[in-house]
């Protein structure tokens, strides 16, 4: 047998709201056991996307790196951004890629205050570029929310 997360997770949601709930007494307990079963639907929705949501991540910010290892005058800063852009993931556990995203984030941050600082030409455009890839990564990352209908 092999188990699928993601129709696991929905057949507790299932029955924690539908057979669990309705039978208890107490609203308390009603309310965890409801938050409960929307944390498993959103648990199983969020694993079946979390190799494609990491990787995409990660190859947008390596290509972003790229790009600004090409205008970033700080030698340290680009020999960090050329670094990040030639490398990838060479595994696809979620563990490894969370890490790898995690490692490249910091370094955007970095990009980041480096470029709000900055006065140079390329900057705003390069910024806005930033902005860009942090509304698509929300996006991305939305929480997932059943459908009752």
């Amino acid at each position: 047998m092999k188990p699928d997360v993601g129709i696991v997770m929905q057949g507790f949601f299932g029955t924690l709201l539908g057979d669990v709930a309705p039978h208890l007494s107490a609203e308390y307990s009603m309310g965890h056991v409801g938050i409960m079963g929307l944390m498993l639907h959103m648990t199983g929705e969020l694993h079946d996307r979390a190799a494609d949501v990491c990787l995409a991540e990660n190859r947008e910010m390596r290509a972003l790196f790229g790009h600004a290892a090409s205008l970033v005058e700080d030698e340290g800063l680009k020999a960090k951004l050329a670094s990040a852009a030639a490398g990838e993931d060479a595994s696809l556990r979620i563990s490894v890629l969370g890490e790898n995203n995690a490692a490249l984030a910091a370094l955007l941050i970095e990009l980041q205050a480096h470029v709000e600082e900055s006065n140079a030409p390329w900057a705003a455009g390069l910024e806005a570029r930033i902005w860009d890839y942090l509304v698509a990564t929300m996006e991305r990352r939305e929480l997932p929310f059943p459908s009752f209908g």
